[in-house]
């Protein structure tokens, strides 16, 4: 069985590198999605900043640090989830932001 400082060093990882996939590899898909929802491009910009913060952040040996880079990027998810629901979005678009929300909770919760 794994331990769970290993599940979460993967988990983190996963977290990292989705994010930046999303935030910089399709990031075309982020405009059109702001877009979409009718949010401004300094809303975007100010959520990318965010998200990729507090996956940094996630990455910390320091547990405040880490711990609240976790909370910030579950609230960002809550966000998306919420928004996702209000637009009444196809399940399977919720799964990314959900997934990574359950991920910040498993964090905060774990560590």
């Amino acid at each position: 069985m794994l331990k769970v400082a290993i599940i979460l060093e993967v988990l983190k990882v996963l977290t990292l590198a989705s994010v930046v996939f999303v935030w910089f590899i399709r990031y075309e898909n982020i405009v059109h999605e702001f877009k979409k929802y009718g949010y401004s491009d300094k809303l975007r910009d100010f959520v990318g900043i965010l998200k990729l913060s507090s996956v940094i952040l996630i990455q910390s040996s320091n547990p405040l640090v880490f711990k609240f880079g976790s909370a910030t990027l579950g609230f960002l998810m809550l966000a998306a989830v919420i928004t996702h629901i209000k637009t009444k979005n196809p399940l399977i678009e919720m799964i990314p932001s959900f997934t990574l929300m359950v991920f910040s909770i498993l964090f905060i919760v774990l560590s």
